[in-house]
This record gives structure tokens, sequence and C-alpha cells, in this order.
């Protein structure tokens, strides 16, 4: 645990721009200049994210409109998709060692483009033939799938949780894809209760029998426990982080947090990166 807290107040130091002398300070091994045999060594992510004396840039206005962030679907062609596609087949790789029904979707604070990833990697799977596939919304506090696929949900996640509702009366079919979701249509005041209750491990447990894939949009690792708590009920984690943006102490602090073990990946988001010729 000390470790974690360690991490957590690292990342804590580095967002709200406090002086710690502990946390603040670079120091003189980060200082030293980098050898080419380090910088092939350093993880291809690291060199899309900000210095650790660089602001992070501020999201882009439309980053979060809809139309924008259902690429697998309105473009399934598109180079975007396509990097979709190619997550999808290296977790397919790795199922075939081990199952992985049940995947968490996580980033280390808002912002990273987590949903966005979540459910263009939830579409792109249910375009498999023959696939069962369920995308589930984990964020009890601001919920943001059913706002992206356009859906208006009479009941969620909560109500599950609470017994108030079935997983029958729950889920809702997308329309022109094989994809359902559980969304969330009530706000608790107990959310992260629910994370961590016994009923939702049960639920878990249960789609993971119902369904070839169960993808969960977690809220962010860095700011409540319930991203944790979800990395637990399921067999791997990904992990979204946001070109240009995402600090660096906040990757290593999530990562730690979460459990490097469980992680299936990174996503790196917002990458500017050119496609190859062919791609839309």
């Amino acid at each position: 645990m000390g470790k974690v807290y360690d991490a957590l107040r690292k990342a804590e130091s580095a967002r709200s721009g406090r002086v710690d002398p502990a946390v603040a300070a670079p120091s003189q091994e980060w200082d030293k200049p980098v050898r080419a045999r380090d910088q092939r060594k350093e993880p291809f992510w690291r060199r899309f994210l900000p210095s650790r004396r660089a602001s992070a840039a501020e999201p882009s206005s439309d980053l979060g409109a809809p139309n924008k962030r259902r690429i697998a679907m309105l473009q399934p062609d598109s180079y975007v998709a396509e990097q979709f596609r190619t997550l999808r087949a290296r977790i397919d790789s790795i199922a075939s060692e081990r199952p992985i029904r049940t995947i968490t979707i996580a980033s280390a604070a808002k912002g990273e483009g987590k949903t966005i990833a979540a459910v263009n990697f939830a579409l792109v799977t249910a375009l498999s033939v023959g696939r069962r596939v369920l995308l589930v919304d984990c964020d009890m506090r601001d919920p943001q799938v059913h706002r992206t696929l356009g859906l208006r949900p009479e009941t969620g996640l909560a109500e599950v949780l609470t017994d108030q509702a079935s997983l029958e009366d729950a889920i809702i079919k997308v329309d022109g894809i094989n994809l359902e979701v559980l969304p969330v249509r009530a706000l608790p005041p107990n959310p992260s209760e629910l994370i961590a209750s016994a009923r939702m491990r049960q639920v878990v447990e249960e789609l993971s029998r119902s369904y070839d894939t169960v993808v969960l949009d977690s809220p962010a690792a860095l700011e409540i426990p319930d991203a944790k708590s979800l990395s637990e009920l399921t067999d791997g984690l990904l992990l979204v982080v946001r070109a240009d943006h995402t600090p660096e102490e906040d990757v290593e602090a999530a990562l730690d947090v979460l459990d490097r073990r469980r992680i299936l990946g990174l996503i790196l988001n917002d990458a500017r990166i050119v496609p190859k010729r062919g791609y839309v």
C-alpha cells in the first residue's frame, strides 16, 4: 500500500501544481543526457507524453462530439478503425493462451479518451462474425456511453445493482450492429460501494457466461477507487494514454494502482501519426 500511496501522492502533486520538494524537484538521473541505447529501451508511448516540466495541453473542444467518437461504426474503413481491429486481434491472440472474456478500459484521469476507446473497441469487436459483445458503462458519476451511441436508457447499472431492475430490462441493443449496452441512468449516492459490492461481482460473472466479450468503461483510475475494483473483477485491463496530454507521472501511478500484472496493453489515443495510403 505504501507504494500505491506514494504513486497517488506524486500524481496529485503533479496535477495540482504544488511545490513538493520530494516530488517536484527533478532528479539528477532525469537531467542526464539520454544515450541512444537508452532511447531504444524507452516505451513507444512515452515519446508522446509531455515532459515533466511541460504543462498538459487542454482537451480539444470537439473531443466529445458523439459522431466523432463512433469512428468504428461511421467510418469502418478508416485508419483509426483499422487500429482498433489490430487491437482486437492482439487481444484475441492473448485469449488463445488464457481466457479473456471481460476487459476493463481505464485511464489515469478524465479527458484521456477512455470512453472513445471503449466504444470503438466494443464496436469493432462486435463486427466479428458470431460474437456476442456487451459494453457496460461503469461510470455512475458522469456516464457517457449512452450519449455517445445515441441511446435513451429507461434503466441501467445502478438499478440492476440495487435489484430495482433486471439485466434483461437494462440492456439495450444498438441498431445496425451486433452490440448490446448496459448503460447508466440513475446516479446513485454510493457508486464506489456499488462497484465494489458482491452484487457487482455476481453481475460480471453472469455477463461473462452470456457474452463472448464484455467491455467495461471505467471511471478514471487516479480520482476514485472504482477502476481498481473493476480491474479485479475482470480478466484483463487496457489503459488509455492521451498523446501530448497525459503526464508520465500519471501513467506510472495508474499502472501501480491498477496492478501492472493485469494490464493487457496501453492504448495511445489522439497521437499525430500519418496513416498509410489507402486509409481515410
